[in-house]
Formats: structure tokens, C-alpha cells, sequence
């Protein structure tokens, strides 16, 4: 019988990793650390009390099986060296990444995984990091990295990650796979979306009324798929403007009348802008504020709306069983900043097939 692995899972999030690697069979999660209270009480929600840390990585001790893992997987805060917004170098969350070093030093793990936006191998914190296997903190491993698409590990999104292993010296280092999903066969919109009922009658827009209470606080939840299906409210003038973009057009298609002033002043840039997704392509990014066309493409391919939360979360590979705690506006945060499912899958299996050849 195969070996199982025990996995602490850092940055959490709603589970994306831990979802992807338990589908792989070989992973008992025997601990996580989440600071977002709506992300730590989906993640409770679906993978059991008593595992995870609601709270600051900032001093936390691993206890217990989660001080004996195997393996340690998670993404650091990315924000300030994120493609998005001001690339801030001295933004304070860069730093967490000394926090997840120091857990690695405390639980001296077989292996680890870092997850994050494709900036972070050319930022100072990398290389800091990387320091610290000459004689530091991670003087007892080697290290690989890859910038990976999504999409080329079964994921029905493009989206480029970093991906760093890091292996015990004493055993054969385990280098970051190369995707193995030829172009031509990437997983499409359709095929992603396949089940879901194109068309939503205007009036669904809310959450059931149900609430769950994990680590203290009550929450909207915990809600299946199905129950996030769901719209929102747009003005007159937008759904004029959906109705003039075709499926993979954008702001571009508009006639002048229904151009807003700032885009009239930027005829270049910006293609994704009011974009429609295409059916026979995977979707762009999936990112936090997917339900707002006017932050990206995220235009349903034939219908007169943005994706919904249901959608987002198939694009992100969630099965439609997974059960979502809080408002819309915070489960489409943790849909956003989830790693694809397929992608955390085909690196969890990955990773236990190359221990099982290394032990």
C-alpha cells in the first residue's frame, strides 16, 4: 500500500492545495494556518475541527502530528510583489515568507511546497530566501523553481504560477514538473462549465438565509455549488454594453455612445477590460473580483452577465460538493485567491510519487 503523507498546509486560504492533494489519496492533513476568518471557517467547513489555526503565522508553534509532517505546502502573501496593484517592495506581508521558513525549521518536513504569482522568483524576497539554503534557515534542503501554467496541468484557467520545491539534503532533489497537458488539449470554458444552466432569472442574487459558527463568529454558509449560482444587479447602460461584445470581444466592440470617458482616452491596453470568455478556450485568471466585468474578462460566453460564483469556482477546479462559508463578497475572495485545483492535484501526486522513489 502506498505510503500516506501528513501535510501542514500554510496560508491556507479556503483549501485549494489541501483539496487538490487529498484527491490525489495520498495526504492526511494533520494541520493549516488561516488568518481570514471567512477562509479559516470554509476551510474548518470542509476538511474537519481542530485542524486549523485561525490566526497569525506570526508566532505560531506546530504541535502534536502537525510538528511531525512530511510535508509542508503554502502560498505567502503576494500582494506587494504581485503583478497587480502598486508593487509595493516594502509592503510588510512580503516578509511572511520568513514565517513559513521558520515552521520549516521547526517540523524539518521531507519536502515543501511554495506557491506564488510568477513576480515573486525575480523579487528581493526570493532571493533572501533562496540565502538561506547557503549556510541559513534551510541549510538541510535543495531547492527548484518553475513559473507553471495552470492550464498545462489540467486546470481550466490560464493562470502562471511560481512554484518552488524544496527537498531534504539527504534525499535525490525533487525538481518542479513541467506541465504535461499539450495546448491543444487544455480544458475549455465548456468543458469546465459543463452541467451549470446557462440562463439565471434576474431575481437570483442572494445567499440562503443559513449561517454556520466555527472559531467564534457566525457566518452566512455553509452553502454547496448550487447555492452559488447566483447574479447581481446591473445597471441599463451595462446591459446595453453586454449585449453589443461577442463571445472573445471586449471593450473594443463598443460603439462610441456606449463607451465610458476613460475608455475613449485609452484606444490601446486594457483588451480584457468588458471581456467575454470563449467557449472552446480556457478562462483567463480567475481573480477576486471576477463578478465585475469591468475588472476583466469575465463576461459569461453567451449570456448577459459576469460568470457567477459557481462558475468562478468550477474555472478554479472546487467540486460542486465543496461548502462555502460567508458573503458573496468574501467567498469570491477565497474562490480568487484559491490555487486551481488541478494544479495542486498533479503537483500532490507529483510530489508523493518522487518520495516513494526517494525513501
Amino acid at each position: 500500500m502506498a505510503q500516506t503523507f501528513r501535510v501542514v498546509d500554510l496560508f491556507a486560504g479556503c483549501g485549494g492545495i489541501t483539496t487538490g492533494f487529498h484527491a490525489t489519496g495520498r495526504y492526511r492533513t494533520v494541520g493549516a494556518v488561516e488568518i481570514d476568518t471567512a477562509a479559516a471557517t470554509t476551510y474548518t467547513e470542509n476538511f474537519g475541527k481542530g485542524l486549523v489555526h485561525h490566526g497569525s503565522i506570526v508566532g505560531w508553534q506546530p504541535e502534536g502530528q502537525a510538528a511531525r509532517a512530511d510535508v509542508i505546502v503554502g502560498g505567502p502573501p503576494c500582494q506587494g510583489f504581485s503583478n497587480l496593484g502598486s508593487k509595493r517592495s516594502d509592503d510588510p506581508r512580503n516578509q511572511l515568507w520568513r514565517e513559513y521558513v521558520r515552521v520549516l525549521k521547526d517540523i524539518q518536513p521531507l519536502a515543501f511546497v511554495i506557491e506564488n504569482v510568477d513576480r515573486f522568483l525575480t523579487s528581493d524576497e526570493f532571493r533572501l530566501l533562496k540565502a538561506e539554503v547557503d549556510g541559513g534557515l534551510l541549510k538541510d534542503y535543495s531547492l527548484d523553481e518553475r513559473i507553471v501554467n495552470a492550464a498545462e496541468f489540467g486546470a481550466g484557467q490560464v493562470r502562471r504560477r511560481a512554484i518552488v520545491i524544496g527537498t531534504r539534503n539527504e534525499l535525490k532533489p525533487i525538481d518542479v514538473p513541467m506541465g504535461h497537458v499539450p495546448r491543444d488539449r487544455w480544458k475549455s470554458v465548456r468543458e469546465s462549465l459543463a452541467g451549470i444552466p446557462q440562463h439565471i432569472h434576474e431575481d437570483r442574487q442572494a445567499l440562503p438565509p443559513t449561517f454556520v459558527n466555527h472559531h467564534g463568529v457566525r457566518l452566512p454558509g455553509a452553502f454547496e455549488g448550487r447555492f452559488l449560482h447566483v447574479t447581481r444587479r446591473y445597471e441599463e447602460i451595462s446591459r446595453q454594453r453586454f449585449r453589443e461584445i461577442p463571445e472573445g470581444g471586449n471593450r473594443f466592440n463598443l460603439p462610441y455612445e456606449l463607451q465610458s470617458d476613460c475608455w475613449r482616452k485609452h484606444t490601446t491596453g486594457s483588451a480584457d477590460v468588458m471581456g467575454r470568455l470563449r467557449w472552446d478556450r480556457p478562462s483567463v485568471t480567475i481573480r477576486t473580483e471576477f463578478f465585475k466585468p469591468e475588472k476583466g474578462r469575465y463576461l459569461h460566453p453567451s449570456e448577459h452577465r459576469a460568470i457567477t460564483h459557481l462558475e468562478a469556482a468550477r474555472l478554479q477546479g472546487f467540486p460542486d460538493g465543496f461548502r462555502w462559508c460567508g458573503s458573496k463578497v468574501q467567498i469570491a475572495k477565497q474562490i480568487g485567491n484559491a490555487v486551481p485545483v488541478e494544479l495542486a492535484e498533479s503537483l500532490g501526486r507529483y510530489l508523493a510519487e518522487s518520495l516513494d522513489e526517494r525513501l
